[in-house]
């Protein structure tokens, strides 16, 4: 994948409106700043679709990513945006990193931890803020 991605992504309690540009976006933050309550949207949405109540608007599939079976999860998404929350100790690995280098994936990482392994921007480093019912991304 090559180019930006908006993602809205909303409920009827919070909207997030971001725009991704590279293929690996790092979320970092506070807690109780929204980064997993994001996450858990899109899984919610990945799963039971429209009748999650949750909205999700981009022009690729977004997913998320966890759990043991990680590769099996990544070995199907092709051209996807992949979110990845923490507390899942495969994004620090350099097994992760190697399989996540052969994938045409854009990938958004919620972690409060180094990813040494990754080849990732700093420019590309963001916290979420909020105002009210509005989630966005900023540096």
């Amino acid at each position: 994948m090559k180019g930006k991605y908006r993602i809205i992504v909303q409920n009827n309690k919070i909207k997030y409106d971001f725009e991704i540009k590279r293929n690996i976006t790092v979320i970092r933050g506070d807690s109780a700043t929204g980064k997993t309550a994001l996450v858990d949207m899109i899984q919610d949405f990945y799963e039971n679709g429209v009748d999650s109540g949750i909205e999700l608007q981009c022009s690729r599939t977004c997913a998320v990513l966890s759990g043991r079976n990680w590769k099996m999860q990544l070995s199907v998404l092709h051209n996807s945006i992949i979110f990845i929350d923490e507390g899942n100790p495969f994004v620090t690995s350099t097994d992760f990193a190697e399989e996540i280098q052969k994938t045409d994936n854009y990938y958004v990482i919620v972690t409060r931890e180094s990813l040494d392994a990754l080849p990732y921007s700093v420019n590309e480093i963001y916290g979420i803020r909020d105002s009210g019912k509005y989630g966005y991304l900023t540096k």
